[in-house]
């Protein structure tokens, strides 16, 4: 298969996409602007606000599938709910007549901080909410004493439900654009691109020599990233077809879609991946493997191929089983044939690769590690029950109200959409009446929860705004003979903020800006000239940028660098968290329940970290340095590709430790002498690699050298101690690059390995369950050894790190978590 057809069908695979989402965008927008445009006068009377039709369909629409139009017209109509009810009982009880400017942007504060409090309320639901109390708050300090208490509040709800109307149409025709038939093609496209990974993964396994394999490895690895965007794509597609009233709701039997076949599939790729790059850098995997088992490799490659063409059809696995569990006996009995070779660090690697490869062949596994215990008649249906509920939870958390008690983020939220709205419409309307709607809009649909880029994203809102004014601007002198032709020019804008919604530069942020940008000038009639608007406009966009900037400094000074740093803190706790919560096995025949829940439970928060730190690392790259130290890139990438191996490597471990959970429960096997030697090793590991990074937790929780060095001359207790000889030092120890300390851990791993392996085949069990049992543990070892060395990776790069940006102080990380320990004692 050529290399290059794939890549060329990925591509226009992106370009069908990007043009699908756009053109149905401009769909919607032309229902927005033909209703409000030529509609009747009695209809034209309710959508005095067409610019908020615009803002509401641009916000549902962009990228959404009929399932986000559904689910942003639920938001948009308890939005509406949320916000409009307060106001028209507000506006009754003032009266419209007597809001001054002091008192709309007061009202506009009041009623942002409830709208924000709840935790339960969506964003969307919230930011669609926060531009309906800014344009009634306006609209009343404007037009006030020219209409009646619910007068602003109907024609907003109105224009809000046009928005919603146009982009439902705008799903369903021509056809219903369905999450369910976008999943399919995007699975077709992940299936693709993981069988070409692991074409080239088993002929680099084949290869004779290490320069063979090198260059198909990189090859398998270029094809990566496309591979990860598909699976963000087919997770954001199973998630929104919940909204479409699929049958695997409602249904009584457990179905697994494509996008769950096949994200199951991806671990074990990423293990060949891995296990070849490890080997590779040592010696060549292809030693162990004789010409049998490259056939077999050969026909295995087949066999799988055919496992990704029912799954991107939607087949079930269970078809034509009779070649597959043929081949399957036969990788038993091969591995079998290894019972007698000695297990060490040369061969680690080939024997993790044969695991992930038997990994991916029982793809379920990945998923559920009940399924490789074919032998089991009686397994309990609450684990699919359990997925059952989960779907239907994520379905029903939407509309849950019932968590309305407010957090302390919540509460700080809520203050800074407060505070930031109410301050751009006072100083909106001090700067022009007319136009006072635009500084606080433009902030209204920007807000997010938690922490964000501040400077990245009020530069891309920004740069948006004007390059959308300037366009329109340009549009209506170049139609300024056929007005009811302007409307023409938006299409091509909209294709092109399409992709700009997907650049790097401008984001989300800035493209949503950029079309609304255009849409308000060109999209509407009856106003100023559009240069007068258009200027009026980014002045006052402008000022609620500022006034945002100025919230979020205030509240959270934080450029999207530290928080890089912060998350990467958090993410090293969390890790060592998790690594400090392994188990093998406790005293009883079976691990509890709750042990393995709270090992996945924590899995789960390294995960959450990880996203963060990957989202701040990348916006950070994108970020002003101003007078600010520049960021180190290079760095932070390197860290990330450690720890992003570092989650594949945990996900493998706590596979393999639920896995012998289940073997020793339902079989009954008596592992004591074997769970007794390897506790003792993991114990050695735990401590060595979770004091490490404990210690690099400590050295990246801190500002800067000499801001410890202030904190620590304040504190007059410790005056007398010498810190650098204190006695806490062999405490925080670095593995850094001592090779030697590596391999008495991994000797010892297996050392007791290749004992348990020959007591383990002497078991009176099934052959097959041996061979399992045996390259479990192996794999168990593997990804020890591979955790240890990305540790002393992850050590490398945060001394890199202190040294960038304390050039002029000498870096001794063991001392500086001495002296942070000391600190906080």
């Amino acid at each position: 298969m050529s290399s290059t057809e794939p890549r060329t069908g990925r591509t226009r695979a992106v370009w069908r996409v990007r043009l699908g989402s756009a053109l149905r965008t401009i769909l919607a927008c032309t229902i927005v602007g033909c209703t409000t445009l030529y509609s009747p006068a009695s209809v034209k009377h309710f959508l005095r606000y067409p610019a908020f039709s615009y803002a509401t369909t641009i916000l549902i629409v962009s990228d959404a599938t009929l399932g986000d139009a559904l689910r942003g017209c639920l938001h948009a109509m308890f939005a509406t709910i949320q916000a409009l009810l307060p106001s028209m009982l507000c506006l009754w009880v003032i009266g419209p007549a007597r809001f001054t400017n002091e008192l709309a942007a007061l009202a506009v504060a009041t009623n942002a901080f409830l709208v924000a409090l709840p935790d339960s309320t969506q964003l969307m639901c919230k930011r669609i909410a926060f531009g309906q109390i800014v344009i009634v708050y306006v609209g009343a300090a404007i037009d006030g004493a020219k209409d009646r208490a619910i007068t602003h509040p109907i024609h907003v709800a109105s224009s809000t439900a046009l928005g919603v109307l146009a982009s439902l149409l705008a799903m369903l025709l021509p056809y219903p654009h369905l999450a369910f038939y976008e999943l399919q093609k995007t699975c077709q496209l992940y299936a693709e691109n993981a069988f070409e990974r692991l074409e080239y993964f088993i002929n680099a396994i084949s290869a004779q020599d290490n320069t063979t394999a090198r260059d198909l490895i990189s090859q398998a690895m270029s094809l990566s990233k496309a591979g990860a965007k598909l699976l963000q794509s087919i997770k954001k597609n199973m998630d929104v077809m919940q909204w479409e009233r699929p049958p695997t709701i409602f249904s009584k039997t457990r179905y697994i879609n494509p996008g769950e076949k096949l994200l199951h599939m991806e671990l074990p790729i990423r293990g060949m991946e891995m296990a070849l790059n490890c080997s590779t850098a040592s010696s060549c995997i292809g030693s162990m493997i004789d010409e049998e088992l490259r056939e077999f490799l050969r026909s295995m490659k087949v066999q799988i191929g055919q496992k990704f063409v029912r799954a991107k059809c939607s087949m079930p696995f269970d078809a034509t089983m009779t070649l597959l569990e043929t081949k399957e006996q036969f990788l038993d009995m091969y591995l079998w044939k290894f019972r007698n070779i000695s297990i060490t660090q040369e061969n680690l690697s080939a024997f993790f690769f044969l695991y992930s490869l038997k990994l991916l062949d029982d793809s379920p596994i990945a998923q559920d590690p009940q399924c490789a215990l074919e032998y089991t008649q009686n397994i309990d249906t609450e684990e699919s029950s359990d997925s059952q509920n989960q779907a239907m939870g994520s379905f029903n958390r939407t509309w849950s109200t019932l968590d309305i008690f407010p957090t302390s983020q919540s509460l700080v939220f809520a203050f800074k959409c407060s505070l930031s709205l109410g301050l751009a419409v006072l100083f909106g309307l001090m700067y022009n009446k007319e136009n006072g709607y635009w500084s606080g809009l433009t902030i209204a649909i920007s807000f997010v929860t938690g922490q964000q880029a501040t400077f990245t994203v009020a530069n891309a809102r920004a740069q948006g705004t004007a390059m959308g004014s300037v366009y329109g601007i340009l549009c209506c002198y170049i139609f300024q003979r056929f007005e009811d032709l302007r409307f023409l020019a938006m299409l091509p804008w909209i294709i092109f903020t399409n992709f700009l919604m997907h650049s790097r530069m401008y984001g989300q942020a800035g493209g949503i800006s950029a079309v609304i940008g255009a849409l308000l000038i060109l999209g509407r009639t009856n106003y100023t000239s559009p240069s007068e608007f258009a200027i009026a406009r980014i002045s006052e966009a402008c000022i609620g940028l500022i006034c945002f900037l100025i919230v979020e400094i205030l509240l959270n000074p934080a450029r999207a660098a530290t928080l890089a740093k912060t998350e990467l803190s958090k993410t090293l706790g969390a890790l060592q968290d998790w690594i400090n919560s392994i188990v093998l096995c406790s005293n009883q025949k079976n691990m509890p329940a709750s042990t393995l829940q709270a090992l996945r439970e924590k899995q789960n928060k390294l995960k959450t970290h990880f996203n963060d730190l990957e989202k701040f690392i990348s916006e950070a790259g994108l970020e002003p340095n101003f007078w600010f130290l520049p960021f180190h890139g290079p760095c932070y990438g390197k860290l990330l590709e450690s720890l992003s191996k570092m989650l594949d490597l945990i996900s493998f471990v706590t596979y393999k430790i639920e896995f012998l959970s289940q073997v020793s429960k339902r079989f009954a096997l008596d592992f004591n002498e074997l769970h007794e030697h390897m506790n003792d090793d993991l114990e050695l590991f735990k401590e060595r690699v979770g004091s490490s990074l404990k210690h690099l937790e400590k050295v990246t929780s801190i500002k800067s050298l000499a801001a410890l060095e202030k904190e620590l001359q304040k504190k007059v207790m410790f005056q007398d101690i010498e810190l650098g000889n204190s006695p806490n030092v062999n405490a925080f120890r670095l593995f850094g690059t001592n090779e030697e300390e590596v391999e008495n851990i991994m000797s010892s791993f297996l050392r007791h390995l290749n004992e348990e392996a020959d007591k383990i085949y002497a078991k009176a069990i099934e052959e097959k369950l041996k061979s399992q049992i045996v390259l479990c543990l192996t794999g168990l070892s593997f990804c020890i050894g591979c955790l240890i060395r990305e540790t002393m990776e992850i050590e490398k790069e945060v001394k890199e790190l202190v040294k960038w940006e304390n050039p002029t102080n000498h870096v001794n990380l063991n001392e500086i978590s001495c002296k942070v320990n000391t600190l906080h004692t």
